[in-house]
């Protein structure tokens, strides 16, 4: 059972982010102020849901957020801070955005970078524990599907209304036989059979 809040003494604001083990495309990040009361049996992690049920219910949260934002970085950004500092700038971005200012912050993982001086708490899985975690994790993973289907009209042979840019057999295979679109990060490097990413491990957004 998802909980509605880390704290009770501070507006809370939940942080996630879609697209980090990708090949193209940018890195998207949500940042989500929720009621106190806020509660919903569907609301989840968004990888545990379908895609039908995170249109369903990115349409109910941003009617039903106090406040909710979302950000990007590019894959130009992405191959010149890295991955983990994109996806960090990413969520600042989307904070900065906030019509409610928040005072405390929640983020999905283990590490984070300081948003000014605010404080702030890592949570391993947190889009499967908190509320405001789990559907800024439906934003991030919601936006950035439409942004990919986007450019996958540009370039419909790398599959991208369907892999959304991640690492699959035939997204790899066009890669290392057509090379890199304006939209494919570079320091991403493809071998076969594997995937060597920077440092970073393949999610699964």
């Amino acid at each position: 059972m998802l909980l509605a809040r880390y704290q009770h003494d501070f507006i809370e604001a939940g942080c996630d982010e879609a697209g980090r083990g990708c090949l193209a495309g940018p890195v998207f990040a949500a940042a989500v102020i929720l009621p106190r009361d806020f509660d919903h049996h569907l609301l989840n992690d968004s990888k545990q849901l379908t895609e039908e049920v995170r249109y369903q219910l990115r349409t109910e949260i941003e009617e039903k957020a106090i406040a909710h934002a979302v950000a990007w970085c590019d894959n130009h950004e992405i191959d010149e801070i890295n991955i983990l500092n994109a996806s960090f700038l990413a969520m600042h971005r989307a904070i900065d955005k906030l019509l409610c200012i928040p005072q405390f912050l929640i983020i999905d993982g283990n590490r984070f970078n300081k948003y000014r001086d605010m404080p702030h708490q890592c949570i391993v899985e947190g889009d499967a524990k908190y509320f405001s975690i789990a559907a800024a994790s439906i934003l991030a993973k919601t936006y950035r599907d439409d942004y990919m289907k986007q450019i996958a009209l540009e370039h419909p042979e790398y599959e991208w209304h369907s892999n959304k840019g991640y690492p699959t057999i035939s997204h790899r295979k066009m890669v290392l036989e057509r090379g890199h679109t304006p939209y494919h990060r570079k320091t991403f490097k493809v071998t076969q059979p594997g995937l060597r990413i920077s440092d970073e491990i393949i999610d699964k957004a």
